[in-house]
């Protein structure tokens, strides 16, 4: 069987009824939906399934939401004894990968990210902000516009590198105006408006990650896994049993996601068949994009039929293997 590494999605790729069907069939599901509310208390199958779009959106329900639908599908793998050589998630998404590689119990899971939402919804500096999605320009150029509005007076910097061809920026909206125009003159492809308010993964987020340090210290991180690698959002390396792992998901809060080098960290180990767990398909977007010239294979489970011939297709593997 080929290496595998499992993905978990970020804010952003959530719809209401996500996860419904999946629910539904499998009961190893149902009982991560059911811990959740217990934890939580509140009705978590109820705030994924019968919600509205809006509410969902809400930085304090979309996080613990996608967590839930990851871990519930991560469960019916895991009872069917398939598994990961590696994992990653982008922004919360790694919350739910240091879950699978045992370093995080479930339920500090769910109370961890419940905190951090809020935090993130709540916890912003005054003013209007902007997220950007460059594509076709090189990160180099990108980091010295900004650096350049930045002197200027200018608020925008790099969030989010998703890959070498899609830098994710963040600012002041009279900043990003100002950024787009001169990504524009410098050869950028396109300059795509997000769906997202908030100043993610920036300086801004200071007062909230002073709040969530406190929730994070409330928490038993193991410093072992439990033999799978997971990838930091920090620089896409994987985690040490000597790293401060508290240190690192409040500072992961400031500093931008570096998916583009955990594609690299993957592909060094010899990583060929990427899943990505829960809704949306951004993280495998951006392999394929990245890795085009490489023999991969690419899988998202997101409904019932997907992760039924993915398991499928694992078991046949395994018949021949």
């Amino acid at each position: 069987m080929e290496k595998q590494a499992f993905l978990f999605p970020g804010q952003g790729s959530q719809f209401v009824g996500m996860g419904k069907d999946i629910y539904d069939h499998y009961e190893e599901a149902r009982q991560v939906y059911e811990e959740a509310s217990q934890v939580l208390d509140r009705d978590i199958a109820k705030l994924c399934f019968a919600s509205t779009e809006e509410e969902l959106k809400k930085t304090e329900n979309a996080q613990i939401a996608i967590a839930v639908t990851s871990l519930s599908i991560l469960k019916v793998l895991e009872a069917r004894g398939i598994r990961a050589e590696m994992a990653v998630g982008l922004s919360l998404g790694e919350y739910v990968a240091l879950t699978y590689g045992g370093y995080l119990k479930q339920e500090d899971c769910f109370r961890l990210l419940k905190q951090r939402g809020y935090a993130m919804g709540n916890l912003l500096p005054k003013g209007e902000y902007q997220m950007v999605a460059v594509m076709g320009l090189e990160t180099t150029k990108i980091e010295k516009i900004c650096q350049e509005l930045r002197e200027k007076g200018h608020f925008v910097v790099p969030a989010n590198y998703n890959y070498s061809g899609q830098t994710v920026l963040s600012g002041e909206k009279a900043a990003i105006e100002k950024v787009t125009e001169e990504l524009q003159l410098a050869g950028a492809k396109r300059v795509v408006t997000l769906n997202t308010s908030g100043p993610f993964h920036t300086e801004k987020l200071m007062q909230a990650k002073e709040a969530f340090e406190k929730e994070l210290e409330k928490v038993e991180f193991q410093k072992e896994g439990n033999g799978v690698q997971v990838l930091k959002n920090l620089d896409g390396t994987p985690y040490q049993k000597e790293d401060n792992i508290k240190e690192i998901l409040a500072n992961h809060m400031v500093s931008p996601v570096r998916f583009d080098q955990a594609i690299q960290t993957m592909k060094q180990a010899g990583i060929r068949t990427f899943v990505e767990i829960g809704p949306g398909k951004a993280m495998n977007g951006f392999i394929k994009k990245e890795l085009k010239e490489d023999d991969i294979t690419l899988f998202n489970l997101c409904d019932q039929a997907s992760l039924e011939k993915y398991i499928n297709d694992i078991e046949e593997e395994r018949k021949n293997g």
